[in-house]
């Protein structure tokens, strides 16, 4: 199992990378976006470390973090539905790989493309930053990948209902972005309408928030022990649900 696993994995991960739109997409543009906002906001920052502004201290590199999850997860959708509707799919669980393994071979690819565009974004933008921030990267890293581990699973649950391809980033992104208005990281959740509010404690994206701007910020994970739980939830529950309606073909 294993050594089939790592070999459809290394082989998922040459596809991925002989994709330019693909990569562009996943790696390059949020460091791109990352470097860009750095170079308009972060030279203000630094000369002023103590009284910087929120939108480059903490809530740029979290917005960027979520963009890179979030990216991975509709590249996901994507993908499963390329393979599902060129018949890719039907024909690699006709081979001796078990389905979990097939489908974990794409999830390990997009946690490793997470983690490789998290440290090019902090490297471009490391400069942009004043000296006296040090934010726990080792522990924010491990936030994102855990945080982008939970929701792989709702893009696992969203591709296995997609019909075709084609509709498939539209409708990822039509259910994943607007789940970043209410998740507190622009507007304070306690500002927004009751409705909105109420909406705001179901979306995962409220808890990825809470969880990476915390961490970022040096708070450790004690504090956040109740995001940590209400992520697990929803991958329990989306994978749940995905292993009862996920399409093969």
């Amino acid at each position: 199992m294993l050594r089939g696993l790592l070999t459809l994995t290394w082989l998922e991960i040459k596809i991925f990378v002989r994709e330019p739109l693909g990569l562009i997409g996943t790696v390059g543009i949020p460091v791109l976006m990352f470097v860009l906002l750095g170079r308009m906001f972060g030279r203000q920052a630094g000369t002023a470390a103590r009284g910087a502004p929120d939108l480059i201290t903490t809530d740029l590199p979290v917005l960027a973090a979520i963009l890179i999850a979030l990216s991975a997860v509709l590249s996901l959708i994507t993908i499963i539905a390329i393979y599902r509707e060129g018949g890719i799919l039907k024909r690699l669980r006709a081979t001796p790989l078990r389905s979990h393994t097939i489908l974990l071979a794409h999830v390990i690819v997009k946690l490793l493309f997470t983690g490789l565009t998290l440290v090019a974004m902090l490297l471009a933008g490391r400069r942009y930053y004043p000296a006296t921030i040090d934010p726990p990267l080792l522990s924010f890293a491990v936030a994102l990948l855990f945080s982008t581990f939970s929701i792989i699973s709702i893009g696992f649950l969203i591709a296995s209902v997609v019909p075709t391809a084609r509709f498939a980033q539209p409708v990822g992104t039509l259910i994943l972005y607007p789940m970043l208005g209410v998740s507190g990281l622009f507007v304070p959740i306690s500002s927004l309408p009751p409705p909105a509010q109420a909406a705001a404690h179901i979306m995962p994206l409220t808890y990825v928030v809470s969880l990476l701007r915390g961490i970022w910020r040096g708070e450790g994970w004690a504090p956040h022990l109740s995001d940590v739980a209400a992520l697990t939830l929803v991958f329990v529950i989306c994978t749940m649900i995905s292993a009862r309606v996920f399409r093969w073909e």
